[in-house]
């Protein structure tokens, strides 16, 4: 059963968990005797957070990311009570989440504060890369609608120029003495390129040979507007995006301030550089 949630002023402290057992114990009273039920509800534990979801529809009541858990305890005087302190996302104020378990409070607890600890590992093993990675994804693929804009547009600006030689050549030669192009030229006067046929030594038309075509080397990692490719896999921390960077930061602030779970503080050392 879900008590409900109420704003404390501090983000840890067992006193400050009492208080707030206690205001919701007596909100549920009044509720009870308007006749109202106390809402049942499911629970979600993993690395990434604590969901807490309609039994019946599934739906997502509040998803408390696990970095902004800052202290968990099961009530020693009532073993069915168990609370979790969270920092909400949007108005940064902490809140007390209160339930009212029958059998397995303190397992629950428990649980929350192993799941914090896989959780700060996992962020230490991958360096923080794969944090957002699919806002990552959506800013490349903006990035690759804007080329392809940009591309069509030159496109454009190419049949334009091509159109434009064409109605000068007509002008510019007399009538009836306009000789149809071999269609092994394009309209440049220019062999069309093949990637088939390989690159001999034909001559060009003043019997010199063409220049060589100087080799691409591999070690230039371009695309073909100058751009260096993105991989939101092999950046550093500092080229991650303003946003993403603090959502990194915020992640290291939860980290380093660290779980208290009914007296006992996971007490984590310092981020390594990689993050």
């Amino acid at each position: 059963q879900f008590l409900g949630s109420t704003e404390v002023e501090q983000p840890k402290g067992t006193e400050v968990v009492r208080d707030a057992v206690r205001k919701l114990k007596f909100a549920r009273h009044i509720k009870k005797s308007e006749g109202q039920k106390t809402p049942k509800v499911e629970l979600q534990i993993s690395i990434y957070g604590v969901k807490i979801l309609d039994p019946k529809t599934k739906e997502v009541q509040h998803n408390c990311q696990l970095h902004r858990i800052s202290f968990c305890a099961d009530d020693k005087t009532d073993k069915r009570i168990f609370t979790f302190i969270c920092k909400d996302s949007e108005s940064n104020k902490h809140l007390c989440y209160v339930f009212d378990s029958e059998k397995c409070a303190e397992e629950i607890t428990l649980t929350i504060g192993q799941a914090f600890d896989l959780a700060y590992r996992k962020f230490l093993e991958s360096g923080g890369k794969d944090v957002e990675t699919r806002k990552q994804i959506a800013g490349l693929q903006k990035r690759i609608q804007e080329l392809e804009t940009e591309n069509t547009e030159l496109k454009n600006k190419v049949q334009d120029l091509e159109n434009q030689l064409r109605i000068t050549q007509v002008h510019a030669s007399p009538a009836g003495s306009v000789t149809p192009k071999s269609p092994s030229t394009d309209i440049f006067d220019m062999v069309p390129f093949s990637p088939i046929s390989p690159q001999s030594s034909t001559p060009t038309r003043n019997g010199t040979q063409p220049p060589p075509v100087p080799s691409r080397s591999a070690e230039i990692k371009r695309d073909l507007f100058g751009a260096e490719p993105f991989d939101p896999f092999s950046c550093g921390a500092g080229d991650f995006p303003p946003d993403i960077q603090s959502k990194l930061d915020e992640m290291q602030e939860g980290f380093k301030m660290g779980l208290t779970l009914e007296g006992t503080v996971f007490c984590l050392d310092p981020l390594d550089s990689r993050c």
